[in-house]
């Protein structure tokens, strides 16, 4: 029982040893952020390891290590960035009602804002997969999704503050926030479009899903035609059931504004 003890012992003070190279790579992609807090500088200046460990940790992918990856971080960063982005909006829409507050929100945390922030920042090419993970096209955005929320916990983490998480995403919020209030309907056309049928007394959208291809990743894999009232208004192709009903929703909103129904 005391060798196998000390057999794990020894393989996970193996698995926290960084390579050189490996630390490099880190301390490049952390000065890459442009985080200006003199206290993230001194983490880069004087390479602290145990802080590297951390981010090591963040851009591990469970199918690398089914103990050391970023799993409980990623769980943490999305406290972290709820708590972030509710900041950013006190701070730069005090006077917007709650219901706004939390519609803002949504979208500046989402899943699709934080594969995007991910890709923004090139948090893929840092990140350690297994060979499953590696070969598994379908996971890449779920996994740069999960890395980015992994490295705002990370953050948090080093200081137990969310300053430099505000001092890194706040500047990227205040765009994609001016871009989400000049047209809501396209970030939410599904949304928008029931509650118009709403408002008209009409029944809800119905959508009508066809399978186009077997591919998986192909952008035209799924069709979908949006009914009003039985008849077709719109129709669009997408990767994703979730997909092809969003970008056909955007396109009937699109339809709707410029002929003045909306």
């Amino acid at each position: 029982m005391t060798c196998f003890l000390t057999v794990v012992i020894i393989s996970i003070y193996m698995k926290n040893i960084i390579s050189e190279k490996r630390i490099n790579q880190i301390i490049t992609f952390l000065k890459s952020l442009k985080i200006k807090s003199k206290r993230f500088s001194e983490i880069i200046r004087t390479q602290n390891i145990s802080v590297i460990q951390d981010f090591n940790q963040a851009l591990t992918h469970s199918s690398d290590d089914k103990i050391i990856n970023y799993e409980n971080l990623e769980f943490f960063g999305d406290a972290v960035l709820r708590l972030a982005a509710s900041n950013f909006i006190e701070k730069k829409y005090p006077q917007m009602h709650v219901g706004a507050r939390s519609e803002l929100r949504a979208q500046i945390v989402s899943d699709e804002w934080l594969t995007k922030l991910g890709k923004k920042v090139g948090i893929e090419k840092l990140i350690i997969k297994g060979p499953k993970a590696l070969g598994d096209e379908n996971s890449k955005n779920t996994i740069i999704c999960e890395a980015t929320e992994a490295l705002i916990g990370v953050l948090y983490k080093c200081f137990n503050s969310i300053q430099e998480v505000n001092l890194w995403l706040d500047e990227i919020w205040e765009k994609d926030s001016e871009l989400f209030l000049k047209a809501p309907y396209k970030y939410k056309s599904k949304t928008v479009l029931q509650e118009w049928c709403q408002g008209k007394g009409f029944n809800l959208p119905e959508y009508k899903i066809t399978e186009v291809s077997k591919k998986n990743g192909d952008p035209k894999r799924f069709s979908c035609d949006i009914f009003i009232q039985g008849l077709k208004e719109s129709s669009a192709f997408g990767k994703s059931h979730k997909q092809a009903e969003t970008n056909a929703a955007k396109i009937l909103i699109e339809k709707f504004i410029t002929i003045g129904k909306i």
